[in-house]
């Protein structure tokens, strides 16, 4: 009797999982945190945005009420947080950023990696895919180029084509500044003209100004949600996470004077990004203005899956608040787990 109750305990006891460490991934050391109370759950990898913006550190704080229904895992990319840390130069010079170019090619390859990693150790046929932003970007890739590897993908803010859509947001904004009679905005984005541009910082003072206009138009995030987790709250880590999200940043928008080509060139999934084998749910703000409605919503009408759905969230712009996370887990749950349970 007492085998028979040990047995049985064991069989219906949760095995809970919090994993922090440096995996080797493309060759180069990568920082994967991964928890869960279950490790029966099914597991989320989540390919955060910037590029170089990692969730890492706040994570917990967005997603710990998801650990009892979900294992999650959150990787600092190549030149990104921990990553960017433990691989960095002691100080980043011309030669550093020339030398080390960031790849949508070569980081689509990391983020296959760090799946198939997850597959592997943690003992499960399949990961759900979710990527943000710049996130949205590698994930969509990943999804193409491995379809086998996860259950379903849902993006948060597409990338279609960035180079051109990046135009369209500007002139969006100077509009809405115009309107706005916001005389400061319009002397930025008149100063630094339409894109494309040559300089990194061009690119930057111009997001500056959206997030401006999409704050307004938005409900922001609770503030406890950017509050540092300890663990991340020390100098190196800080200087990591800013030093990392510069790099990343360079080498998305390019940087002629030191030869950086944009990694947004690489990208324009209406030629190239079409044909999923799995399910697609996309969540997009209403008032984001950097990946808009305007640039998703065509998208979504002509790519084929499965199974798609669109849904857009009033309240949200470009970036999270609690809207966006309520919509996030009632994919997961409504959507995702059944199709994992077909």
């Amino acid at each position: 009797m007492l085998f028979l109750f040990v047995s049985i305990f064991t069989v219906n006891a949760q095995i809970p999982i919090n994993k922090k460490e440096f995996v080797t991934i493309g060759g180069m050391e990568q920082w994967i945190t991964i928890q869960g109370n279950d490790l029966s759950k099914p597991v989320i990898l989540f390919i955060h945005g910037g590029p170089g913006s990692t969730f890492s550190p706040f994570a917990h704080n967005i997603y710990g009420e998801w650990e009892k229904d979900f294992v999650i895992v959150q990787w600092d990319q190549r030149g990104a947080g921990r990553t960017y840390g433990k691989n960095a130069p002691v100080e980043q010079t011309a030669e550093f950023f020339q030398s080390n170019p960031l790849t949508v090619v070569q980081m689509t390859a990391d983020g296959i990696e760090v799946a198939q990693y997850l597959i592997k150790h943690l003992d499960k046929k399949k990961v759900i895919l979710f990527g943000t932003s710049w996130g949205s970007v590698l994930a969509t890739k990943m999804a193409l180029k491995r379809p086998d590897l996860f259950y379903a993908y849902v993006g948060h803010s597409q990338i279609v084509n960035p180079s051109e859509d990046i135009i369209e947001a500007y002139k969006m904004i100077y509009k809405m500044s115009e309107e706005a009679s916001d005389q400061s905005s319009v002397e930025i984005l008149g100063s630094i003209g339409e894109p494309p541009y040559d300089q990194a910082k061009n690119l930057g003072k111009m997001i500056r100004v959206v997030k401006k206009y999409e704050a307004a138009n938005s409900t922001p995030a609770p503030e406890n949600w950017w509050k540092i987790t300890s663990g991340y709250d020390n100098e190196e880590d800080v200087k990591a996470r800013y030093e990392g999200e510069d790099y990343s940043f360079l080498n998305y928008a390019g940087h002629e004077p030191l030869g950086i080509k944009p990694m947004m060139a690489e990208v324009n999934f209406l030629k190239e990004g079409l044909e999923f084998k799995i399910p697609v749910y996309f969540i997009q703000g209403e008032a984001d203005i950097l990946t808009s409605k305007e640039f998703t919503k065509p998208y979504f009408d002509q790519l084929k899956a499965p199974e798609k759905e669109l849904f857009l969230v009033p309240d949200a712009a470009h970036g999270f608040n609690e809207s966006v996370v309520k919509a996030q887990y009632k994919i997961m749950v409504e959507k995702v787990l059944p199709f994992i349970g077909k």
